[in-house]
């Protein structure tokens, strides 16, 4: 099987991210899940409901019983949460360990301008996945978010 193309999928992510409406409280994400080659399913910020993230609105998007979920890879332009807001909202952490997705690849990590130390990273590695990072890709993944205080 041929090795994935990550800036592909990555910059795919960018593109999502950048339809999420900007507002003042939150980061603008795009998300892709990608199993076997193919596009999954597809999330950005504030799709559908304003408190959604990203990651969130792509995993609403498939079957929490498919079998592709195993051998997945999202997307994310940012560290997925480990920490909401809402409490009464699942982390995307937490979502993915679900979903059981095995890789996770972002561009940036979450700085603590909303939330003060995010785990992500650390929290789905201790859990056995595996995380790539894309620094190369953090500033397009950024680029969206400038209206924020980064």
């Amino acid at each position: 099987m041929p090795e994935p193309d990550h800036h592909r999928w990555m910059n795919r992510a960018i593109e999502l991210a950048r339809r999420s409406p900007p507002v003042p409280g939150a980061f603008s994400v795009g998300a892709v899940i990608v199993a076997d080659g193919q596009e999954l399913a597809t999330g950005f910020s504030r799709e559908g409901d304003p408190k959604n993230h990203a990651e969130e609105a792509a995993l609403a998007e498939l079957d929490p019983a498919d079998p592709r979920l195993r051998r997945a890879t999202l997307y994310s332009t940012l560290e997925p949460c480990s920490e909401r807001a809402t409490k009464t909202r699942l982390p995307c952490t937490d979502r993915v360990l679900a979903a059981g997705i095995p890789v996770v690849v972002i561009a940036w990590r979450e700085p603590a301008t909303f939330v003060a130390n995010c785990v992500g990273v650390e929290k789905l590695r201790q859990h056995g996945v595996q995380v790539l990072e894309l620094p190369e890709l953090a500033e397009a993944a950024m680029s969206m978010n400038r209206h924020l205080e980064l």
